[in-house]
């Protein structure tokens, strides 16, 4: 099953009552850091894994602008689940772009989507950090005579525990050389989940560390190899990078802006005689969360309809966007702590929860000072471009 359209009534009706189940579940997951198999098999029966699956391997073909809607409303529910559901979303989505609809591994994974499995990449390590930064990886893929041995140290594998495939970011041992994703089904011999996980924030979404061992896979699992210097995204794999999360971490602050309204209106101090939503400085605070709000929200959107137009913008545009979007999250939620005050930050205020999870925003990639890198200097060039040709 899966949903071909957003505001259909009765599919509507199906994303609010997951959406009420999800916020239910929230403050539980988060205190006790416990993986959410509940929340993950809801997903999985209402056909939420496959939706970026093409609709010729029997998924969603859904485009990055309705997937942008879901996962801000699922994340203001309950951001963790959302995360991990993120995650296979976006590698479902950049493994279809290779376009190859014949037999393949890449079509295992999709029509695995399509069934209810999880898949999600696994490239951070401890010496290299983010391969967005550059550098060759430390996991290498061994060539053998049936395929490939994987042998590496994986960090920040989210959901690692519901996973079905793990696309591992390695090199190869050849003399020159490349650089890709190697198919890893979960479990297997050889890789050891090492519980590490223990974060600020997005607690339940269980992105412990993974130990692969001389791990054996068929040689048609390694899915794209290339040489290193080829390896940078173009824009619309970048957009499905960055807008996505961008909207789960909108929709953390949409959550705590929820909260806050309701709470405002409920809130009637005896000195006061009416409800804090009653006065103006608390309204003009709620207008200024709003406008951060809307600021996200037109930009989430009109860029990723423009992506699933064929107009896809640049890669430093849409660094620029999950930037806006992330540092509005954060500010709005600030924001309402700020006004709330002291009993804000008590750990049974649904507040402390969303301000800790969307701080998590800023670790993804791209990361703020390479978007602001990537922006100044593709402006000054353009402007040292402009004096040379004046």
């Amino acid at each position: 099953m899966h949903f071909p359209q957003l505001d259909q009534a009765s599919d509507d009706a199906k994303l609010a009552e997951l959406a009420a189940r999800l916020a239910a579940q929230a403050a539980e997951l988060d205190r006790s850091a416990a993986f959410p198999h509940g929340p993950l098999r809801a997903f999985a029966e209402l056909g939420l894994t496959g939706l970026t699956v093409p609709e010729a391997l029997g998924g969603g073909g859904w485009g990055i602008e309705p997937v942008t809607r879901l996962l801000a409303r699922l994340a203001a529910a309950e951001p963790a689940s959302s995360l991990i559901l993120a995650m296979t979303l976006i590698q479902q989505a950049l493994i279809a772009r290779n376009g190859r609809l014949a037999p393949h591994p890449a079509d295992q994974v999709g029509r695995q989507g399509v069934a209810g499995a999880y898949l999600n990449a696994l490239r951070v390590e401890p010496e290299l950090g983010s391969p967005a930064r550059g550098g060759l990886p430390a996991t290498v893929a061994t060539r053998t005579s049936s395929g490939w041995r994987i042998s590496g140290h994986k960090r920040f594998c989210t959901g690692i525990e519901g996973l079905a495939m793990a696309l591992v970011w390695a090199r190869t041992d050849e003399a020159t050389p490349r650089v890709g994703q190697f198919l890893v089904p979960v479990p297997s011999e050889g890789l050891t989940i090492l519980p590490s996980w223990d974060h600020l924030g997005m607690r339940a979404t269980g992105s412990h560390d993974v130990a692969l061992a001389e791990v054996e896979i068929p040689a048609d699992h390694a899915l794209d190899l290339r040489p290193p210097d080829q390896w940078p995204y173009e824009p619309e794999s970048f957009a499905w990078i960055t807008l996505p999360v961008a909207a789960l971490y909108h929709g953390i602050a949409e959550g705590a802006l929820g909260w806050l309204t309701g709470y405002l209106h409920e809130r009637q101090p005896s000195s006061l005689g009416a409800p804090l939503a009653s006065l103006p400085r608390i309204q003009m605070e709620v207008g200024t969360i709003e406008g951060l709000l809307m600021t996200s929200r037109r930009l989430l959107h009109s860029a990723a309809a423009e992506v699933d137009a064929g107009r896809t913008p640049g890669t430093t545009e849409l660094g620029l966007i999950k930037r806006s979007v992330t540092g509005n999250a954060i500010q709005a939620v600030e924001t309402a702590v700020a006004l709330i005050g002291n009993a804000a930050l008590d750990r049974k205020n649904p507040l402390e929860r969303h301000l800790r999870d969307v701080l998590c925003a800023r670790i993804h990639t791209p990361q703020d000072d390479s978007v602001l890198l990537a922006a100044g200097r593709a402006r000054l060039d353009q402007a040292s471009r402009n004096r040379s040709g004046s």
